[in-house]
């Protein structure tokens, strides 16, 4: 607290330069090091579509890249994290700096686990929804680019969902809300969840947005069964 006290605003911009290039050039190296892999990558992600296939000959190498920024980004994402922390941790006091450490490596994997629920469980289904549509005269063909896009902006929704626990976990420590604000508002925040979902839904159909919502339901539950150990004030003191 005393040496960011001390700090100047120039010290502050310089400081936020020195992290930012650092999480730049981690991004970097991480993209460089999935390119060498990108095909395998590929290969692995088209698996619930199957085949794919590219339109015109820079489609391909502009999809490598996607996929490796991408990849390379979700990688590195630790450490990003940990650069965003360490420039924030001087200016919490103790008690914040602990919540911090249980928060950031939970907020990684709860999105990670995000990201997998609708890799393996919920795109599988989507695409058997979608592909449910074709005819004798309308047969899908999936091409890399629009493939990957859809990938993309279906996955990291769900991983932006399930922070839930997290965000509820800060508002609870900032005293916004309590266990007995969250069991009034329970059928409010369904119709919220589905409300949310269709504004982040890539596809709008309501699919997609119910997938969406129930995870989002499911860990409102859990964080309200999570807080009954901690009593009214749920609001833990790290």
């Amino acid at each position: 607290m005393d040496n960011d006290a001390n700090m100047t605003v120039f010290d502050h911009v310089q400081e936020f330069r020195r992290r930012l290039i650092i999480i730049l050039i981690v991004i970097a190296i991480g993209s460089a090091i999935s390119y060498s892999g990108t095909e395998q990558i590929i290969a692995f992600l088209s698996k619930p579509a199957g085949t794919l296939y590219f339109m015109n000959p820079a489609e391909v190498f502009f999809s490598y890249l996607k996929v490796a920024v991408f990849t390379g980004f979700l990688g590195t994402l630790p450490v990003t994290l940990w650069q965003v922390w360490s420039f924030i941790a001087p200016a919490l006091t103790k008690k914040e700096k602990r919540l911090c450490m249980v928060l950031i490596p939970a907020a990684t994997i709860l999105f990670y686990a995000g990201l997998a629920f609708s890799f393996f469980l919920v795109l599988p289904l989507a695409i058997q929804f979608f592909m449910g549509f074709s005819t004798e005269t309308l047969l899908p063909m999936f091409s890399l680019e629009s493939y990957l896009s859809f990938f993309i902006t279906f996955t990291l929704p769900f991983g932006i969902t399930f922070e839930l626990p997290i965000v509820l976990i800060v508002l609870g420590r900032l005293g916004i809300i309590d266990r007995d604000f969250l069991k009034r508002k329970r059928k409010a925040f369904i119709v919220i969840a589905f409300i949310f979902a269709a504004v982040i839904s890539p596809t709008g159909d309501i699919f997609t947005q119910t997938m969406i919502a129930i995870p989002m339901i499911v860990l409102y539950e859990l964080s309200l069964n999570w807080s009954k150990q901690f009593g009214k004030d749920w609001a833990v003191d790290f």
